[in-house]
């Protein structure tokens, strides 16, 4: 793969077509409207979020995960070339494919469908990955075009091209590499599709100090200097998916937390009550070596 996005110029802060001088809030309904929290989320992004090619289910998530406030703080512009990781059943897919459709590239790193060795994750993993192909084709019209290829650490690092890639992002996925011992290849994979200056943008269920990955929580100091070691620099991170109602603590996890809700009917109205996990939201900035 060899994408070279085009440039866009941004208007100036003070014209307001160009640019909603505003982060996003989600309302009950999961539709965004515009609220104070010093990001400037562009017109084309808002119209995504918006957009009524998204599952309603997926909208209501938009109070946990602030997609419009997250992008424009990983400053994700129309023009760019994109690489999102794992991204699972589509969630973010809905929102990047039709907003980078018409000038820019969406390219989704996702599972191998084809598993050379029969173990559950890998079942399981395929299994999703050919859903999510299935749901690609059957809504083509809507999302845009769509390029994948394929992430199955360790065999399959390549995502593309070196320096092809204005920015990579990957949503509640370092715990999922940690476990398979594959985080640092995962972020070296990263590092050398960007381009010089391009961006690496992370939101992970943050852990309290000494917790494992098996508990779904990650270390947001040793996530920073894994990230330094393959040569990123943390450029500013927010809290703008942070949750403080997040104990850490539960029975099953993270999982335990809505919308996974692992105990079922189990205290459901106290884990409801708490919502969706603490994330911890970093953006990373490729330095040239």
């Amino acid at each position: 793969m060899n994408i070279t996005s085009n440039t866009l110029t941004l208007a100036a802060m003070g014209v307001l077509l160009g640019l909603i001088s505003t982060a996003t809030m989600a309302h009950a309904d999961g539709h965004q409207t515009a609220a104070t929290q010093g990001v400037n989320v562009n017109t084309q992004l808002m119209a995504a979020v918006n957009s009524s090619v998204r599952k309603k289910d997926n909208t209501l998530r938009d109070q946990y995960r602030h997609p419009a406030e997250t992008l424009a703080f990983f400053d994700v512009k129309p023009t760019d070339t994109v690489i999102e990781l794992w991204p699972g059943t589509g969630w973010y897919t809905e929102i990047l494919a039709p907003y980078l459709a018409k000038q820019g590239h969406y390219v989704a790193a996702g599972f191998e469908t084809e598993p050379k060795q029969d173990t559950p994750g890998n079942n399981f993993r395929a299994k999703a990955g050919k859903a999510y192909q299935a749901w690609l084709t059957d809504n083509k019209a809507q999302l845009g075009p769509v390029h994948n290829v394929v992430l199955d650490p360790p065999s399959r690092l390549t995502l593309g091209t070196p320096e092809s890639a204005d920015v990579v992002l990957t949503f509640r996925n370092l715990h999922n590499w940690a476990m398979q011992d594959q985080l640092e290849g995962v972020f070296t994979a990263a590092y050398q599709v960007l381009k010089s200056g391009g961006t690496f943008g992370v939101v992970e269920h943050r852990a309290k100090p000494g917790m494992k990955a098996e508990s779904g929580y990650m270390d947001q100091a040793a996530m920073v200097a894994l990230a330094n070691k393959v040569g990123f620099s943390l450029t500013d991170s927010s809290e703008v998916n942070a949750n403080p109602k997040d104990t850490k603590d539960h029975p099953k996890g993270v999982w335990t937390l809505p919308p996974r809700l692992a105990l079922d009917a189990q205290d459901k109205a106290k884990y409801l009550a708490i919502g969706e996990s603490d994330r911890m939201t970093l953006k990373f900035i490729k330095i040239a070596r």
